[in-house]
């Protein structure tokens, strides 16, 4: 098993690219192994390390069904239910409160909704 190849930042070559910029081409790893790196170097730490697969091995992106899109909807309205007043919030509720703002901080009386 040989070591990958390992590539300076913006110095790598045409046919590799990150996950991002498949993405942006409509397309998606599939299934293939990192094929190479890239490494930006840094002054007090280690480098930053970005993994590049093969373009030419790449697939396009999986369409998206209506059952895949209402998944999605939903997973988006839970994350926006309060599970405390179990009210939509209205905003996605941060993981640091758990709660919506007003169930996080009942002494203000600044809150957007009165009850």
């Amino acid at each position: 098993m040989g070591a990958l190849p390992v590539f300076r930042w913006r110095l790598a070559p045409d046919g590799y690219a990150t996950r991002r910029q498949l993405r942006a081409r409509g397309l998606r790893p599939g299934g293939q192994g990192v094929a190479a790196q890239l490494e930006r170097p840094r002054r007090r730490r280690g480098p930053l390390v970005a993994y590049l697969y093969r373009v030419d091995l790449a697939k396009p992106v999986r369409p998206m069904t209506p059952a895949r899109r209402a998944a999605l909807a939903k997973a988006n309205t839970a994350r926006r239910l309060c599970p405390q007043c179990r009210r939509d919030a209205g905003y996605v509720i941060p993981p640091s409160l758990g709660t919506c703002v007003p169930c996080a901080y009942p002494d203000h009386s600044e809150s957007p909704r009165s009850t």
